[in-house]
């Protein structure tokens, strides 16, 4: 193997590095500081325990079916991505013409590892789709769940009630995990996009896509607003 494809493997591997890397520091991280998931999650309670108190529950219906749809906007939108890198691998050659083409192109790239980079591109949307639509499944999930909740004037325990409202949100939480996921593969398959004209600029993408993460999911303003409102205490 040459130095340049040596290069690229390290920054294949960096890539997944990254990724898993900032998955597990994200759900490490969670556990001892305030993120958007863990903040969501109280309300996520809090809007099941009000759910259950209410005789019309039609708005929470209406919630979660836009809530599915925002999902399936992007699962549907993976299916697209995937057919086009299919045609694309399926016409390489006159792909790799028209990209050598272009003024900044990377001259050093043959046509074998421009098909290695679709390759990837189309792992990461595979991945994507299965992702998204399990969170479509979850939501799925939830509006059973909501057809099955105990009437408000329903002769059971407050207890029981806190422990199905507990569970629904659960569930609402377990699809926005999976939403999450889908949409971090969406941003890491932009940071492949450099890779296609230079490898040094596909590695500070990958390292560009972390920071933005980090930056959303723990330091926004949207999570001090969130967890402001809710007057959470720093976690320990």
């Amino acid at each position: 193997m040459s130095t340049y494809d040596w290069i690229n493997l390290c920054a294949a591997l960096w890539l997944f590095v990254a990724w898993t890397g900032y998955a597990r520091f994200a759900r490490k991280r969670a556990r001892t500081d305030h993120c958007l998931a863990s903040t969501l999650h109280v309300y996520r309670k809090s809007w099941m325990i009000e759910m259950l108190g209410r005789q019309n529950r039609i708005a929470d219906t209406a919630l979660v079916a836009s809530l599915e749809r925002n999902v399936s906007f992007l699962a549907s939108t993976s299916i697209l991505i995937i057919a086009g890198l299919v045609t694309i691998m399926a016409s390489i050659d006159k792909v790799y013409i028209t990209l050598s083409a272009l003024p900044f192109a990377n001259d050093s790239m043959t046509p074998r590892q421009l098909q290695l980079k679709v390759i990837l591109l189309l792992m990461i949307y595979v991945y994507a789709f299965f992702t998204l639509t399990w969170a479509m499944r979850q939501y799925g999930f939830c509006a059973i769940l909501f057809g099955a909740a105990p009437a408000h004037d329903a002769d059971i325990s407050t207890e029981e009630k806190r422990r199905y409202a507990i569970s629904t949100a659960k569930i609402i939480d377990q699809a926005g995990h999976s939403y999450n996921y889908g949409l971090r593969a969406y941003y890491f398959s932009l940071a492949v996009l450099p890779w296609f004209f230079n490898t040094w600029l596909f590695i500070a993408a990958v390292a560009t896509v972390v920071g933005v993460l980090y930056r959303r999911e723990f330091q926004s303003t949207t999570l001090r607003t969130l967890a402001y409102d809710l007057k959470l205490p720093p976690k320990a």
